[in-house]
């Protein structure tokens, strides 16, 4: 692949709601580039940026892929981000290292969650921003409402660039607004120009608020737009170009992927307004003492790069995605991963197109390649021996939804932690761990679909079979009254025999743990049994009377007892001790309890009263609402027990349409519902 200077590298994150076409738009940018001599499409599974089998099986994006796009003079490192809410973290990894979002809408759904999103983090992270509004061959797209949405949306800073002339509900022409000429495509789409339609008003106001738009980007500009003189076709090529950068224009274009309409137009805004990655690929980064320093975009200067993505290649190895901010990287070059502080040999080098891999001799600053079996890891940054400076990485959602996962066949139980430890290096959204008490591999993603997708992985990819279930509820055990009970233990073997004998008071406590005091009086139990006797109920404590759970909450006083001064030992004083524990609870008005999670759910004003129900539903309770730092959103702060949350995450999900967010952490154990104890200890027995 030709090797660009930074001034001729634009990359582009491409982000939108699931289903807007962002895959077969970036498919129609690669035919009308010349790279590719005929149409994919997701439903054939045939597209350059979709190859995994997963997402050929589900027909939609699952993953960050990069599609380099040679346009003109420009490198286009097109970064297809999925759009499906539970695959969130390939969003965050395409903003990351991209230097502009290209939001794609369709003409059809309008103004989505996903755009919202997309939108809001692209603006957040300071990235330059482009809508394309998709799929106008619909019969029921409509480009001028979902306009008026974009404005209400995301401001006056949305302008549109190109629109459609529409008659009987089709598109019969689109109309490239700064130089006002309208033109048609054939089935290659191949752009002819035709007659301008008569669209005066309508263009007349478009026109003026591109042009106020551009005014404000230079006071020059400002000066002639106020005595009413018309701009060039550079002065608004320099203007939007401005505007893009700074953030305050948001241009609009729009067209059909699938019958490559408007495809050109868009290819030459991008190239022509887009900023290039010398302009943006520039960052501040933080030196070993924690100093500000910013890092320029420059080919001559000391090599600094950083990790945005991981791949676990069962065939090649690790893959590191890797955005170059300064320098360049070369095969065999020497670089120091200051996460670790280990200096790391770089050796295969390659551009990526998808799944097709092409040898790179350099990465220059501004692009983004790929290195092979390095052991960096996602939001490690990469930098010269003598110039040591690190970067931010991406802030990635926190999982939020939980299963138990098991093997599928015998002998496969070493190989999950194993293979599960590949997908958390290309995925920083799934976590995994083993529940000490239930002895439960447990694996949290951002929702079912994300979990069946990872098992997916494991099996193609690594050869093991997993299930996937609810996980064991840890619930605990306590007692609700004071009882005094006797734990005798005597037993003639017919040499020395074992003899044990204590008298226990158990009473309800605040403890995590057990409380053990003895008052023994005339040394009816010697002080040497007494740690035996602790030790005892200590082990009883770990499996409840009533279904097997640990018990908590439990004060032990020992108070008499008796023994023989030939036969008593500590073994036979902590078989009585256990004896006495499980007399005292079965006395003492055992109950379950159940763990208790505190949720933040982030979601919008209008979906507060119904997810106020849905709490109420699941036993839990409201605790108060407070603004969220984004306008139209509300976090509610709730309780409500662990067990009714397993599918909180999609129900929550289907109330809000996607736009909502939640965090759990444990709060506490309170009593279970006596009804709803009956059940679990049921299924112990």
């Amino acid at each position: 692949m030709k090797e660009y200077a930074a001034t001729g590298i634009k990359n582009i994150a491409v982000a939108g709601h699931g289903g807007a076409g962002k895959t077969s738009l970036i498919e129609a940018m690669l035919y009308r580039a010349g790279q590719i001599d005929r149409l994919g499409s997701t439903a054939e599974g045939n597209t350059v940026s979709d190859y995994d089998p997963e997402e050929i099986r589900r027909t939609a994006s699952l993953s960050l892929s990069i599609v380099p796009c040679l346009y003109g003079d420009q490198k286009i490192n097109l970064l297809d981000a999925p759009g499906q809410f539970e695959f969130e973290a390939g969003l965050h990894e395409a903003i990351h290292a991209a230097d502009s979002v290209m939001i794609v809408v369709s003409g059809k759904s309008g103004v989505t969650v996903g755009a919202k999103k997309a939108f809001s983090l692209a603006k957040a992270s300071g990235r330059a921003r482009l809508i394309f509004v998709n799929k106008l061959d619909r019969e029921s797209a409509d480009f001028y409402r979902v306009l008026a949405d974009l404005k209400a949306a995301f401001g006056a800073e949305v302008c549109p660039l190109v629109v459609p002339y529409v008659e009987d509900h089709k598109v019969q022409c689109y109309i490239n607004l700064i130089d006002l000429k309208a033109y048609s495509y054939d089935e290659k789409g191949n752009a002819v120009e035709v007659p301008m339609p008569d669209y005066e008003q309508r263009l007349e106001g478009l026109m003026e608020a591109i042009s106020e738009a551009v005014a404000e980007t230079d006071e020059t500009l400002f000066e002639k737009f106020f005595s009413g003189e018309k701009f060039t076709h550079m002065e608004f090529i320099t203007g939007l170009h401005a505007g893009i950068k700074s953030g305050t224009i948001t241009p609009v274009f729009c067209g059909s992927a699938l019958e490559l309409a408007g495809i050109n137009l868009l290819l030459g805004g991008i190239t022509e307004m887009l900023p290039s990655a010398a302009e943006m690929a520039g960052l501040t980064a933080e030196d070993p003492v924690g100093n500000a320093v910013s890092v320029a975009c420059d080919d001559k200067t000391p090599t600094v790069a950083y990790v945005f993505k991981t791949v676990a290649d069962p065939f090649v190895g690790k893959m590191s995605y890797i955005k170059v901010v300064s320098g360049a990287l070369t095969p065999d070059q020497q670089v120091v991963n200051m996460t670790t502080g280990q200096t790391e040999q770089l050796g295969k080098l390659c551009f990526i197109t998808g799944k097709k891999q092409e040898d790179a001799k350099k990465i220059p600053a501004g692009d983004i390649g790929v290195a092979a079996k390095l052991s960096a890891v996602t939001g490690d940054t990469l930098c010269a021996p003598d110039y040591r400076v690190k970067t931010s990485a991406a802030v990635y959602p926190v999982p939020c939804h939980t299963v138990a996962v098991s093997a599928k066949n015998k002998g496969d139980e070493g190989k999950i932690s194993q293979g599960i430890s590949r997908l958390l290096e290309e995925d920083p959204t799934l976590s995994f761990s083993v529940n000490s008490e239930t002895h439960q591999q447990l694996l949290s993603g951002m929702g079912e679909q994300h979990l069946e997708v990872a098992a997916a992985k494991l099996k193609n990819k690594f050869g093991v079979e997993i299930t996937l279930a609810p996980p064991i509820i840890p619930y605990r055990e306590t007692i609700r009254k004071k009882v005094k009970v006797q734990g005798r233990h005597k037993k003639q073997t017919g040499g020395h025999g074992q003899f044990g004998d204590v008298w226990i008071e158990f009473e309800p406590c605040d403890s995590e743990t057990l409380v053990f005091e003895e008052k023994v009086f005339g040394g009816s139990v010697p002080k040497g049994f007494f740690p035996a006797v602790e030790k005892g109920l200590q082990e009883c404590m770990q499996h409840g009377v009533l279904a097997g759970y640990p018990t908590v909450g439990v004060k032990a006083t020992l108070v008499d007892g008796s023994y023989h001064p030939v036969d008593s030992s500590e073994m036979a004083f902590k078989t009585a001790a256990g004896i006495a524990f499980r007399a005292g609870m079965e006395q003492a008005d055992p109950m379950l309890l159940e763990p208790i999670m505190a949720v933040a759910v982030t979601a919008p004003d209008s979906a507060t009263g119904d997810l106020m129900g849905e709490f109420n539903k699941r036993r839990g309770r409201v605790l108060g609402m407070n603004p969220a730092s984004e306008s139209g959103l509300t976090v509610i702060e709730a309780e409500a027990p662990q067990s009714e949350l397993t599918d909180f995450v999609t129900v929550m999900r289907q109330i809000t349409q996607g736009s909502g967010s939640f965090t759990l952490r444990f709060a506490r154990y309170e009593p279970l519902p006596a009804h709803l104890a009956q059940a679990i200890i049921d299924a112990a027995k």
